[in-house]
């Protein structure tokens, strides 16, 4: 599998897409999906970055086109948002939706506006009947989204906007089958199919690039929003949500439910806690009071009654907005709209649903919380502080909120942001917290603080944030930042790409949030004359002029302010299970001897029905495509190999709009073992500190003017039938085509330049990327447990591991006591590192544009590769590392497991097949959604096959089991011997495998999968082969995989990231099952 590890630095203006135009909220928000937490790209984290092993190997499907049972590619919680080039081509002529066509189908024409920042053409109809809006988005994208959103404020904590969002994709009237969303998941071609809750609204989007498949996948959701099962169903809301669970009178009661579950894991992480006390302590008079995801201690509140009456109430029509975006019919969507909404007459709950405005406090308010931590290190060391802006009584106008998302960038957006800079340079804490503005809701927030501070500054903390805010209102910006963050912004307009986001996507998520509040849906699509007259504003007037006034009357004088201030409590995890045992202790001692028996039938009612499979009859009913409408070849990229100055050049000619893409690829070959661990923090000082002649402030403006960024950072994989990984260092970076000759001076002063001189800031990448490690154990433990299994199973995940696993965590400790004690020995290393990689020996440069910019960016290529030395020093190393076999368990405190099985399943003279990919899917889909999710409440339970290793993996998260877990994933051998599938099921499965390998890529992607194909010699005509072996997958290939997979039953490795009590509970019932590392 392919690594990019987690401690990587860029300069790419890919780490934040412009926060005013920012896809995700960073307000909490949820996803319907078991690997959900896969997907939700992070705000702030950057380029090819990944906290997981899971996020890895979704980065690796992404390269190469092979298909996860985990998940589609869809951008993974924890894989990121990056950053593509787009193809805009010219706007066609669509054709027009009239007034009388749109009368006869119950709609009339609101407003019509053609939006040239997306070639499109916007159309706002109205259902006359029920006042529903319809935004209908033509253009040439044939990344076709649906989307329908519905305002749902919810008045407690209990979760039930959550809970339903979950719940209502659990059958329908015309799907009436246990989940027709999982049934989606395994046989659809989608792009995009999930659901996801913030704070004030609940939406439902899905795309895809087949037009057939697309509107199976639009009535599937309108139907499932409209008339769900749901709501007449108890065992719905009990599995989603919440319920008691007895399994025999004389066990104690617990609580199950996937939301509980999931809810539980949220609140065990600190950054999550924190901004969800935030956000309740700047809105306590309306609906952001309250958590729309649950807390787990109010979840068990919500009854099924209050359940039904809130979707009665807010999912109706009236409450509905819809959008469509893409090539297909628009006069088309109007008609499945009326057979929908002509069904429902007009609802008062508009008016209910309304959010009211929170009113500016008279006086700032303080917060001292706790929030729960392990027993290691020193605690006085580990508060954390954070001060928080509620910036105005009303919406602000488009332009203002511009200038905002400038000034947040300019502050916040890059290592040489000035408050950035300060804050991590001052010594007074590890990391950023609640980093920056936040907009997608009725009213802009803005929050700043610090974590790993010590007791004794706390105060000082708060205190240098408004000190440096006042330096910043009383002199300004640099102009050099200044031009670099106008540059950033531009460029990424220019590139207008979200990646394997769908555009649509992110144009509906922009477009909402002005909507949902009743205000001009077209207004935050329409960017181009706002952003010229800031320009133009800031050239007459200077930035000072612009920039000022907002931090002093937005921020300054702002009372409206709340400074929390988060402390450690060991306790806090163990007192808060200790609470839920003795309410559930009452909870049984209420229950009469009938009362019990009654609940453990009723528990065993519900798993009966959970592990019934759905009738032939009823999943037929479920819309699918057929293999007549499947490609029979893959897509091919064009791939053109050549050499300059015999450095080996993979060109990709397409159409970029006149941006070049360029990755140059250095072989870590020469490394010596023990340097391996620091190669993450090489990568970050490359970007992050400076030359003899520029700083490190001056050499990020330099990037951010005349690029579009520049990342660096380690990848490897195991290459199938090789001894030795593919591992490499690589340097990524974009620009216009006409600033390519920039681009390849910059990315050489970076290698050959950038002096490790500065202790300081070195000390801070460490410390930094401790906090980050830290924080990514609790919120992807399962990623964590992932790459301890790689780690003993094969040597690419061993180095993996090294680089971004415990081991790094580890190392980390230890090296923030060596940078005191033996600086000038780690700055050694750093150059030693430096001269290992770079040669041009063994480089390869990779390019993506259209054929003329290919050509005239060869000269800049000839003269970087010129300046390369020839050969790296030292020879070859042999990497034969691995974790010795054994089953490990990882202590954090958390309130929930994540739990790992692995074994290499080409021990067992097993030949890679394509029909693995389509097995693996469907184990996840079926029997590893059905036990580990659905019965045993997890929030996501899936395995992945690694076909170049041969390691198959299972995998849980925010799982309230875990030797359960483990004996679900022994069961999976007997699981597929005892199958039985029809054709109409073995069809879909092999569809939505082909829906995973052919997952839709945006340019730049295309030319950077095609050179992960290079380095793991993956050829075209093996794709071939392999999606042949995947359209003929039979019955047979599933019953003869079992005896593969039965590897990991009787010679796997299990890993858990679990509490200390878990832990013991599992060791005290199978003695010694695990040998337990504490980690926090």
């Amino acid at each position: 599998m392919l690594r990019t590890v987690s401690c990587l630095a860029s300069r790419s203006s890919s780490s934040l897409f412009f926060r005013f135009f920012r896809q995700f909220p960073r307000s909490y928000m949820s996803l319907t999906s078991s690997t959900a937490a896969l997907r939700v790209p992070s705000r702030n984290l950057r380029r090819i970055s990944s906290p997981s092993v899971a996020g890895r190997r979704l980065l690796l499907r992404r390269g190469l086109r092979i298909p996860s049972a985990a998940v589609r590619s869809v951008n993974g919680q924890f894989s990121r948002l990056s950053v593509r080039a787009v193809a805009t081509q010219p706007a066609p002529l669509y054709p027009d939706v009239g007034q009388d066509e749109a009368e006869k189908l119950g709609f009339e024409k609101v407003s019509e506006e053609f939006i040239s920042e997306c070639k499109s053409k916007a159309i706002l109809f109205k259902h006359k009947k029920t006042g529903c809006e319809v935004m209908s988005v033509s253009n040439e994208d044939e990344n076709k989204v649906f989307g329908v959103v519905f305002r749902t404020p919810p008045k407690d904590s209990t979760g039930i906007p959550h809970i339903l969002e979950h719940s209502v994709l659990c059958g329908s009237r015309k799907y009436p089958v246990k989940e027709p969303f999982v049934e989606l998941l395994k046989g659809s071609l989608h792009t995009f199919l999930n659901a996801f809750t913030y704070p004030d609204r609940t939406c439902y989007p899905v795309a895809s690039t087949n037009t057939k498949d697309f509107y199976n996948l639009v009535d599937v959701y309108l139907d499932a929003v409209f008339f769900p099962k749901c709501v007449d169903d108890a065992h719905t809301f009990q599995q989603e949500g919440w319920h008691y669970e007895l399994n025999d009178p004389s066990e104690d009661i617990s609580y199950k439910g996937v939301v509980f579950n999931e809810m539980k894991g949220v609140y065990s992480q600190p950054d999550n806690i924190l901004g969800r006390i935030a956000q309740q302590a700047l809105s306590p008079e309306n609906t952001y009071g309250v958590d729309s995801g649950g807390d787990p201690k109010d979840i068990p509140n919500l009854t099924f009654e209050e359940f039904k009456e809130f979707h009665r109430q807010y999912y109706h029509p009236s409450n509905a907005r819809i959008w469509f975006y893409g090539d297909d019919d628009p006069v088309h969507r109007l008609r499945v709209l009326s057979e929908y909404l002509d069904m429902f007459e007009a609802s008062p709950s508009p008016n209910s649903s309304k959010i009211k405005f929170q009113k500016l406090f008279s006086e700032p308010v303080r917060l001292v919380e706790k929030y729960p931590a392990g027993r290691d290190g020193d605690l006085k060391k580990k508060h954390m502080l954070c001060v928080n802006w509620l910036l105005s009584e009303k919406p602000l106008d488009l332009q203002t909120q511009l200038a905002l998302g400038f000034l947040d960038h300019l502050m916040l957006g890059t290592p040489a942001s000035p408050l950035r800079k300060i804050l991590l340079e001052s010594g007074l804490g590890e990391a950023l917290v609640s980093s920056g503005l936040s907009d997608e809701l009725l009213q802009p927030q803005f929050g700043i603080g610090l974590k790993g501070v010590s007791e004794e500054n706390v105060q000082k903390v708060e205190e240098l944030i408004m000190d440096t805010l006042k330096k910043l209102a009383e002199e300004g910006f640099d102009n050099d930042a200044v031009e670099a963050s106008m540059n950033t912004i531009e460029f990424s307009l220019r590139e207008n790409n979200t990646g394997s986001f769908p555009r649509g996507l992110s144009l509906m998520l922009q477009s909402i949030s002005k909507w949902i509040y009743d205000m001009d849906p077209f207004e935050p699509l329409k960017y181009t004359e706002p952003l010229k007259a800031l320009k133009t504003r800031i050239a007459e007037e200077g930035s000072k002029a612009v920039f000022s006034p907002l931090i002093e009357k937005l921020i300054l004088n702002n009372s409206h302010r709340v400074t929390i201030e988060m402390q450690p409590d060991p306790e806090k995890a163990t007192q808060e299970e200790v609470e839920e045992k003795n309410i559930l202790e009452k909870v049984k001692a209420a229950m009469t001897e009938k009362d019990l028996a009654e609940l453990a039938r009723a528990t065993e009612e519900l798993k009966l029905k959970q592990e019934t499979p759905d009738p032939p009859e009823a999943l037929r009913c479920v819309p699918s495509l057929n293999l007549g409408d499947i490609p029979k070849e893959p897509t091919y990229v064009p791939t053109e190999v050549g050499d300059i100055n015999g450095v080996k050049v993979l060109r990709h000619d397409l159409f970029t709009n006149d941006i070049i893409y360029t990755e140059v690829v250095f072989d870590i070959g020469s490394l010596k073992h023990e340097l391996l661990p620091l190669v993450p923090l090489f990568c970050q000082s490359l970007l992050e500190m400076g030359t003899k002649d520029l700083t490190f402030v001056q050499l990020n403006q330099l990037i951010g003017r005349k690029t579009g960024g520049i990342s660096v950072y380690p990848l490897t994989s195991s290459v199938r039938g090789k001894d030795e990984p593919c591992s490499k260092i690589i340097v990524r970076g974009k620009s216009m085509a006409g600033r390519a000759d920039d681009l390849f001076n910059l990315m050489n002063c970076l290698l050959q330049e950038v002096q490790f001189t500065d202790q300081q800031r070195f000390k801070q990448f460490v410390s930094q990327s401790r906090a980050r490690m830290e924080n990514r154990l609790r919120g992807s433990g399962h990623g964590i447990a992932a790459a301890r299994m790689d780690a003993m199973l094969n040597i690419a995940g061993w180095m993996s591991e090294q680089m971004g696993g415990l081991s790094y965590l580890e190392f980390l400790h230890t090296l923030e006591k060596k940078v005191d004690e033996d600086w000038e020995g780690i700055s050694s290393s750093l150059e030693e590192i430096r001269r290992s990689l770079l040669a041009r020996n063994g480089c390869i440069v990779n390019m993506t544009a259209d054929g003329k910019s290919l050509t005239n960016v060869e000269k800049s290529v000839a003269k970087f590769l010129d300046l390369l030395p020839e050969n790296p020093s030292g020879g070859l190393v042999t990497w034969d590392g691995r974790l010795p076999l054994r089953n490990e368990a990882i202590v954090i405190p958390t309130q929930v497991n994540y739990v790992g099985k692995a074994g290499n399943i080409y021990s067992t003279g097993y030949e890679l097949d394509g029909s693995a990919y389509v097995i693996s899917k469907h184990i996840s889909n079926t029997w590893l959604w059905d036990r580990v999710r659905v019965s045993g409440g997890a929030y996501g339970g899936f395995c992945d096959f690694d076909s170049h290793s041969g390691v198959f993996s299972y995998l849980s998260y925010r799982d309230p089991n875990l030797l359960k877990t483990l004996d679900i994933y022994d069961g999976t051998g007997d699981f597929l011997r005892g199958l039985d599938v029809d054709q109409e099921t073995l069809t879909k499965a092999i569809i939505g495998t082909i829906g995973d390998v052919d997952s839709y890529q945006l340019p730049d992607a295309k030319g950077y999968s095609s050179l992960l194909r290079h380095l793991l010699g993956v050829t075209d005509e093996e794709r071939q082969r392999k999606r042949e072996e995947i359209l003929t997958t039979s019955l047979k290939d599933f019953k003869d995989f079992a005896q593969a997979i039965d590897v990991v039953r009787d010679k796997g490795v299990a890993v858990a990231v679990a509490s200390a009590e878990d832990i013991d509970a599992a060791n005290n019932e199978r003695s010694n099952f695990f040998e337990v590392k504490k980690a926090l």
